[in-house]
């Protein structure tokens, strides 16, 4: 039989993992990438013997493929696949290659927000409680490469939008759809409904054997859900006593009802705060629970929990004023969540590449905000806007100067919030360049207040 003959587009984290498994099972596999490739992904794949290219599509190693997977960042508007259509070749994503490859049972999560710390967290939980689990997905390492030497009882995948544009037969046994925001809608035909319905089309080969987590106190979520046919048992969570709802929160704990029982976890156990958070650790006791951990379990491995950086992250306590990096807060719902969190008085370091964010979002929870600290090239639609509610709006394009003047607006017990609501691309790298940023300028500040303590005693 002919050999296969498998394209890889985009030779990111996704791409080759995607192109390493494909060569170990056998396949003549090309990779393309528009774009320069990282030196880490060129050593792997001179490693492993697969021919690639780089900035530039050869379109005549291209369209002779029998398969092509595609990175999550190239659109499906995108010349080059466009082409693959026309010529009828499929077109899918790692996950869904990888996906034909392993026994394990499947978590899948996705949301605008909060999908990154409810896949740890879930990870987290199974963990340890001494399952096979592996992490794979939009966080950590491609689960494409890490099948090529193990294969793992549960996997805990965070996805995309994107990726799951990509899927075909990928099913997972418990998937988690969190909330449903604007973003990303230039990809999607500047359309709401277009990116609601990629989100659902996650559920869209599971069956009743399977089980669906969704918010049910998402509003969007509940619009489009009604024209959805879901075929795996729903089970919603909410933080008020909802109709329908399977949870809900009181001043102290979080109950969640399950098979007829009702399973009770203090408030004070989770490492993370915010409302939001409760949306998120509820999916993910729900989720470790159908894997079968035992409430006390989760109770036990639910404190030792530690979030990924750049997401509400405490970087340092400095007399008293806490710095706070969330960096990874780049729409305006993400910095909802996070003021949402504070009943202290807050100093809101925010701007960046606007996504056509819309403040006005924001005012149910900005009585915390005590000032505004823009760190932007163009900070004018936020000065615009909030010109006549805070006193205080100072602008600087440098992080340490932001960090600087958060410390002297700051008094005892408030906070200095970098949550920026904004891409980060006008002035950073990206979102962890810039929470690099904050963190080091943070640590510099606090090394210099304690020598002047120090010379001052």
């Amino acid at each position: 039989m002919k050999q296969k003959r498998i394209i890889v587009l985009g030779a990111g984290e996704s791409g080759t993992g995607a192109a390493l498994l494909a060569k170990a099972k056998g396949y003549d596999v090309f990779v393309s990438d528009f774009g320069a490739i990282k030196n880490n992904y060129t050593e792997q794949l001179l490693t492993a013997e697969i021919p690639f290219e780089e900035k530039q599509h050869t379109e005549s190693k291209i369209l002779n493929a029998d398969l092509v997977i595609k990175s999550p960042g190239i659109p499906y508007t995108a010349p080059i696949i466009v082409k693959l259509q026309e010529k009828g070749i499929k077109v899918i994503d790692e996950l869904e290659f990888a996906y034909r490859f392993t026994e394990g049972k499947i978590i899948a999560i996705t949301g605008t927000n909060g999908k990154t710390t409810t896949t740890l967290l879930t990870y987290h939980l199974l963990k340890e409680a001494g399952l096979n689990v592996g992490l794979g997905g939009n966080v950590g390492k491609s689960m494409a490469a890490q099948l090529i030497d193990k294969d793992y009882e549960w996997w805990v995948l965070e996805v995309s939008s994107f990726q799951i544009d990509g899927f075909k037969d990928f099913k997972p046994d418990v998937a988690v759809l969190l909330n449903i925001t604007p973003d990303h809608l230039d990809r999607y035909d500047k359309n709401l409904a277009n990116y609601a319905h990629a989100k659902f089309r996650l559920f869209m080969n599971m069956d009743k054997s399977d089980h669906i987590i969704i918010n049910g106190q998402d509003s969007i979520i509940e619009e489009f859900k009604k024209e959805e046919v879901l075929n795996a048992p729903e089970i919603r969570v909410a933080t008020e006593q909802l109709a329908r709802a399977d949870s809900y929160v009181t001043d102290e704990e979080i109950v969640l009802k399950y098979l007829g029982k009702e399973l009770k976890f203090e408030l004070s156990l989770l490492s993370i705060k915010g409302k939001h958070n409760q949306i998120n650790a509820m999916a993910s006791i729900f989720a470790a629970t159908l894997a079968g951990l035992k409430a006390s379990t989760i109770k036990d491995s639910l404190p030792k929990f530690k979030n990924a950086q750049h997401r509400m992250e405490l970087i340092a306590s400095i007399h008293g004023v806490d710095f706070i990096n969330d960096s990874k807060a780049t729409n305006v719902d993400a910095v909802y969540y996070a003021l949402e969190s504070f009943s202290r008085p807050v100093i809101w370091i925010v701007g960046g590449v606007d996504k056509g964010n819309d403040y006005s979002k924001l005012n149910a929870v900005s009585s915390s905000v005590k000032g505004v600290i823009c760190l932007g090239k163009d900070n004018q639609k936020i000065k615009d806007f909030y010109k006549d509610q805070f006193a205080i709006i100072e602008e600087t394009q440098s992080m340490d100067e932001a960090v600087r003047m958060g410390y002297k607006l700051a008094k005892d017990r408030e906070v200095v919030l970098l949550s920026p609501a904004c891409a980060s691309f006008d002035l950073f790298k990206n979102y962890e360049d810039r929470g690099n940023q904050f963190r080091m300028a943070v640590q510099l500040l606090e090394r210099e207040v304690a020598l002047k303590s120090m010379h001052q005693a």
